[in-house]
């Protein structure tokens, strides 16, 4: 058994799939507006067409001979909020490393302007 979430990246693991949703961001569009710009078959789009449908990331209505497909941004909540934790962290981590690198610059800044740290004589050449 597979769980949404693995369900949704694999359909997004697809440079191919990437870029139809990409396109349906724009709006509906049919499958030979969908094909356009790739250099595959129309029933290698359609195969595209269906990962993605599977993962409810888009729908595809009737409408006399034409099946629009549809962005359905909803169904990229639940991968967003889970990826949206660890950018969380990532962030809290980078803000913690730039604290503590400006800390260390600070300590070596007061070091180096101490009196009691006279200026280091160059060691001769050997």
């Amino acid at each position: 058994m597979t769980d949404q979430l693995s369900i949704t990246f694999q359909a997004l693991a697809d440079p191919t799939r990437r870029a139809i949703l990409a396109r349906l961001a724009d709006g509906a569009a049919s499958v030979n507006e969908l094909a356009e710009p790739f250099e595959i078959s129309l029933p290698a789009v359609s195969r595209h067409l269906k990962v993605l449908e599977s993962a409810g990331l888009i729908s595809r209505t009737r409408e006399a001979q034409l099946r629009p497909c549809k962005l359905e941004p909803e169904a990229l909540k639940h991968a967003f909020s889970w990826m949206e934790t660890y950018r969380r962290f990532w962030d809290d981590s980078f803000d913690r490393m730039a604290d503590y690198l400006a800390e260390l610059q600070a300590r070596t800044a007061r070091t180096a302007q101490t009196p009691n740290n006279p200026p280091r004589a160059k060691e001769p050449k050997a």
